[in-house]
């Protein structure tokens, strides 16, 4: 299986990816509340546009967000990673 690593600190989501991605996974589920970027920016307590804040400060989103060709997940998902791994062999 071919992976791709792209540091969060570095690079941007461009809004296309998070659009991919979201197609899988709830925009909700992205966004990191127990992190110290979001503590850190009192998200918990302002009204904000997920989409926005996970755009403009990637250090939001809750990681690893892993994308397969059909499928998306967020955390560390080892089962589905291994069954897209086995689907790729077929």
């Amino acid at each position: 299986m071919q992976t791709q690593f792209i540091n969060l600190r570095e690079k941007d989501m461009s809004p296309g990816e998070l659009n991919n991605i979201r197609r899988c996974i709830p925009i909700e589920e992205l966004i990191d509340i127990d992190g110290k970027e979001y503590e850190e920016r009192n998200l918990k307590y302002l009204r904000h546009d997920i989409e926005d804040e996970l755009l403009d400060n990637p250090l939001l989103f809750k990681t690893p967000i892993v994308r397969s060709a059909n499928g998306a997940t967020v955390g560390h998902q080892p089962e589905i990673w291994k069954n897209w791994a086995k689907a790729l062999k077929q």
